[in-house]
């Protein structure tokens, strides 16, 4: 079978051919926040654009949107909700050239509803599968692996 490359540009990333990734982090998971909004810790509520069969709980893997509540920082954030995107997870990603990546922690940066970031730098490194999906976060990744 043969995959061919298709982009189509929307407010929610690019959509295009992508490999399967595990998806490692199910609702409930606690995720480091790697932007400057002040927010420390994330808690996944809801994976958007998920499918999956009854009685089994969503999960998301890195370059996905998610709804998430903001468990640690500051008062004024603590408690709402916010659209974010995964960027790292511990558990390991398979490339197609039979690279197997692991981070250290499990990631997410703060996403406005159209798509852009709430702050203004990205802290660690950024996988290759969200920067390829999420092109503003590529733009303020230091460093992408």
């Amino acid at each position: 079978m043969a995959a061919t490359k298709s982009r189509a540009v929307s407010a929610k990333g690019v959509q295009e051919f992508r490999p399967y990734i595990t998806r490692a982090l199910p609702l409930g998971a606690q995720v480091v926040c790697a932007d400057n909004t002040g927010a420390k810790i994330l808690e996944i509520v809801m994976v958007q654009k998920t499918k999956t069969r009854v009685a089994r709980y969503p999960s998301a893997a890195v370059g996905d949107f998610v709804n998430v509540v903001v468990k640690k920082g500051p008062g004024e954030l603590r408690g709402q909700i916010f659209g974010a995107v995964i960027i790292r997870q511990k558990y390991a990603v398979h490339r197609l050239s039979g690279v197997r990546v692991t981070f250290e922690d499990n990631a997410a940066v703060l996403v406005t509803p159209e798509g852009e970031i709430k702050g203004t730098e990205i802290k660690g490194p950024v996988a290759v599968e969200a920067s390829e999906k999420w092109p503003r976060i590529a733009n303020l990744a230091s460093m992408v692996v």
